[in-house]
C-alpha cells in the first residue's frame, strides 16, 4: 500500500515536472491567506491581450488562462463605447475579431474615419453603446490559431478586466494601454470636459491602483500604463504617480499626437526629456533588432541607450508560430526567449503565449526549484519517497 501511494506521488510529480510550470489555481479557487507577491527578479511575463495565442484576445477567458499559466502582468487595450464606458479591445473597429457583420441590426453603423493619417472603414467601437457591444461575440484573429472558442465570449469592460486581476490567487499586475487617445477624444465626450485619459486614471484609482514603481502600494497592485502617444503619458503624470511606458512603433511611423517619427523619440535627447515621465519603453522588437528576409540582423543600440537613461525595455510581440519566428531561431520559441533575455537584456516581454515564456523562465531561472532538469527533480523526489516505499 505504501509503495502504491509513493508511486502515485512520483507520477503526479512527474506530471508537474513535464508541465514545466507551477500550476496556479484559477482566480477564486483555493486562495487562502496572503497572496504570493509578484516576482521582480527576472524579466516580466506580460500576457499580450491575455493568452491570446490560445483563446480570442482580450476576453475574460484569455486573461484567466494567462493567469493560470503564470503571467506576471495581463495586458489590455482600452477604448471607449459611445456612452463613455471603457472597454478592453485592440482595434478601433470591430470587424476583425467579432461577429459584428452577422448582426444585421447594426449594418448601418459602418463608417469611414481618418485614423492616424489613414482612412479606415468599419464598425467603430465608439458608435456602439456598451449594451449593444455586449450582444457581440469575439473570434480568433488568426486563421491558423484554435478556432473552437469563436462566438463564445463577449467583449469585457475595463472594470471587469481589473477585477480579473484583483481576484487572482496571487498578485497579478495589469498593463493597460491608453489606445488611440486622439481618436477617442474626438468622438467621445465625457461630462465636465473630461478627457479619455482622465477616465482611465479615474478608473484605476477607483480600484486602488497607484504608487511609484516598486513602492509598497505598487507591489500590492502592480501597474504599468502604456501608450504610443507621448503627450497622453505626460498629461497623466499630473494625475498619477503610477509607472508609465512609452510604446515605440517602426521608426518611420509618425506618432498620433506629436507628428514626430519614432526615430526622433528614441534619440538620446528625447530620452532625456521623456524619462521625467516614464520608467520605460515598449518597442516593436524589429525596431530593436532589424529583420531582413526573415533573419534577424545585428541589434541596434536602442536597449543599451534606454538602459543608460535608466529606462526599462519591454518589447512586443513574442509569438510561437512559424509565421512569426525568425529563421535564426530554428522555429523554436525558447531560442527566441533565450536570445532576447540573455543577449539583448530586456526587462519584460509581451507574449501571446504566456505558458511558453513561463516554462522557459521556470526551467532556466537559478532562483526557481523548477530550473533543475526533470532528471534532477525526479532524482530528488525519489530520494524523498523511496525510503518509505522500502519500509
Amino acid at each position: 500500500m505504501i509503495l502504491t501511494k509513493c508511486l502515485t506521488l512520483i507520477w503526479l510529480s512527474l506530471l508537474t515536472v513535464c508541465a514545466g510550470r507551477t500550476l496556479h489555481p484559477l482566480p477564486g479557487k483555493g486562495c487562502q491567506g496572503a497572496k504570493l507577491p509578484i516576482q521582480t527578479s527576472r524579466p516580466y511575463n506580460i500576457a499580450h491581450r491575455g493568452s491570446n495565442g490560445e483563446i480570442p484576445e482580450e476576453t475574460a477567458a484569455a486573461y484567466l488562462r494567462a493567469i493560470e499559466e503564470g503571467a506576471d502582468f495581463i495586458e489590455t487595450d482600452v477604448l471607449s463605447t459611445k456612452d463613455g464606458v471603457l472597454i478592453c479591445f485592440h482595434d478601433v473597429i470591430l470587424d476583425e475579431t467579432t461577429n459584428v457583420a452577422s448582426h444585421k441590426e447594426f449594418a448601418d453603423r459602418n463608417r469611414t474615419y481618418e485614423v492616424q493619417g489613414f482612412n479606415i472603414t468599419g464598425f467603430f467601437t465608439f458608435n456602439f453603446t456598451l449594451k449593444e457591444l455586449k450582444k457581440l461575440r469575439t473570434k480568433q484573429r488568426y486563421s491558423f490559431r484554435d478556432q473552437q472558442y469563436n462566438g463564445m465570449y463577449p467583449i469585457i469592460t475595463f472594470e471587469e478586466f481589473i477585477n480579473i486581476a484583483r481576484d487572482a490567487p496571487r498578485v497579478v499586475g495589469i498593463y493597460p494601454e491608453i489606445k488611440n487617445p486622439v481618436l477617442m477624444n474626438q468622438h467621445v465626450k465625457w461630462p465636465c470636459g473630461k478627457r479619455f485619459e482622465d477616465k482611465v486614471v479615474e478608473t484605476l484609482k477607483k480600484y486602488g491602483y497607484g504608487g511609484s514603481y516598486l513602492s509598497k502600494k505598487w507591489l500590492k497592485r502592480p501597474l504599468f500604463i502604456q501608450s504610443f502617444a507621448p503627450s497622453s503619458l505626460v498629461y497623466i503624470s499630473d494625475l498619477t504617480d503610477s509607472p508609465k511606458v512609452l510604446l515605440i512603433d517602426d521608426v518611420t511611423v509618425l506618432t498620433e499626437d506629436t507628428n514626430q517619427t519614432y526615430a526622433e523619440i528614441t534619440s538620446d535627447m528625447y530620452f532625456n526629456y521623456i524619462k521625467q515621465y516614464v520608467v520605460g519603453i515598449g518597442p516593436w522588437k524589429d525596431t530593436v533588432v532589424p529583420v531582413s528576409n526573415s533573419y534577424i540582423q545585428a541589434p541596434t543600440d536602442l536597449v543599451k541607450r534606454a538602459h543608460a537613461h535608466n529606462l526599462q525595455v519591454h518589447p512586443y510581440t513574442y509569438r510561437n508560430e512559424n509565421e512569426f519566428l525568425h529563421l535564426n531561431f530554428s522555429q523554436d520559441p525558447y531560442k527566441e526567449y533565450e536570445y532576447w533575455i540573455n543577449e539583448i537584456g530586456v526587462d519584460g516581454l509581451f507574449t501571446d503565449f504566456t505558458g511558453s515564456l513561463h516554462n522557459y523562465q521556470e526551467w532556466t531561472s537559478p532562483l526557481s526549484e523548477t530550473s533543475k532538469s526533470p532528471r534532477q527533480l525526479l532524482t530528488q523526489i525519489a530520494s524523498l519517497v523511496l525510503p518509505y516505499a522500502k519500509a
